[in-house]
């Protein structure tokens, strides 16, 4: 007989009253992927996109449909083809954005995915990492082939795809410039960035400096507007997975070598990795905003959608379980250290 597993997610598309509480066909793993038992989840814009239709056009959703891409949990299960990783892992992974599956108490991941969570990390901080901080790393390494001692200007430095850029950006050498709002101007400036820009009081492009790139972690940039700021052979990389491709490469020779890349994020858990080998040293760490119980995903999505949020926001689907935290020791276990009681479920027995 089928398993069933507990999720969250939405039958049609509208507002964010549509999530509601579901059942779902229990993931398998497949030959070479594990089976996650879900700590927490991470909220990010694509999962309220998708569910107010915005990218129907783009992406056809089989109903009902679970959101969530980023997920982190203890391994419950493996396939045979499996190698790298064995159940009671503590490990975290990002979902494809257009499969979803993260609001829910189990996923099933490719091994190839899949990174074990770092050193001193709870498992709740770890699901506020895959999604944002591929994206940063992606879109400063690959796009804009960041080099150390090169001035890049991060713009939304305060999100959680901005918190994760400042950071790295700092690890890989970068002289990096935030662009927050002023009340943020503290937190970014504690991630790495040696000059804030308040975009509320002032153009952030318009100062003079040229940078040798622009990462607009926000989505409110022109190139147009960017070119100006651009040192020659300057990159402006944007979040908006579209614009770039309207922008051929081989126009930037008649721009000064200046350029605009688009990032579209893609799993991977040699890159989430090399995240952790930064946040093991102590040069990343996971900015969390505010985190919500799993029955709580329509107030989550609502407040990621304000674009107000400082770093992530998180959905805890086990509470106990999200509050563990991984071993100094060992990185193949996890260790209890909360003090409240341990809730297996957020949804009451009828």
């Amino acid at each position: 007989m089928e398993q069933k597993m507990r999720a969250l997610g939405f039958r049609r598309y509208g507002p964010p009253e549509v999530l509601e509480p579901t059942e779902v066909p229990k993931p398998r793993p497949a030959d070479d992927g594990v089976l996650i038992r879900v700590a927490a989840a991470g909220v990010n814009p694509a999962d309220w996109r998708l569910r107010s239709g915005q990218l129907r056009l783009a992406v056809r959703l089989k109903m009902p449909f679970v959101p969530g891409s980023d997920v982190a949990g203890v391994v419950e299960a493996v396939g045979p083809a499996v190698t790298r990783l064995r159940p009671g892992d503590a490990v975290y992974a990002m979902l494809p954005n257009t499969a979803g599956g993260g609001y829910a108490e189990y996923a099933a991941v490719a091994e190839r995915d899949v990174a074990r969570v770092p050193p001193g990390l709870s498992l709740a901080q770890a699901a506020g990492v895959p999604l944002a901080a591929l994206t940063a790393l992606q879109a400063l390494r690959d796009r804009a082939n960041l080099r150390s001692g090169d001035r890049v200007l991060v713009n939304g430095a305060s999100g959680g795809v901005g918190t994760f850029a400042v950071q790295i950006a700092a690890a890989m050498g970068g002289r990096v410039t935030g662009a927050a709002s002023g009340r943020n101007a503290e937190l970014v400036r504690s991630l790495g960035a040696k000059e804030v820009l308040d975009y509320a009081r002032e153009d952030v492009l318009a100062g003079g400096e040229r940078y040798d790139a622009v990462f607009d972690a926000a989505n409110v940039l022109s190139f147009r507007a960017v070119r100006k700021a651009l040192r020659p052979d300057g990159v402006f990389v944007t979040v908006n997975p579209v614009i770039g491709k309207l922008s051929p490469r081989w126009l930037a020779r008649l721009r000064g070598g200046r350029r605009m890349e688009s990032i579209l994020v893609r799993p991977g858990g040699e890159d989430l990795e090399t995240v952790g080998r930064w946040i093991s040293g102590g040069l990343v760490k996971p900015v969390i905003d505010r985190s919500y119980g799993l029955a709580e995903a329509a107030e989550a999505q609502r407040y990621s959608a304000e674009g107000r949020a400082r770093g992530k926001i998180l959905l805890v689907v086990d509470e106990g379980l999200a509050e563990e935290s991984v071993s100094g020791e060992s990185r193949r276990s996890v260790r209890w250290e909360g003090q409240g009681p341990r809730v297996e479920s957020l949804w009451e027995e009828a």
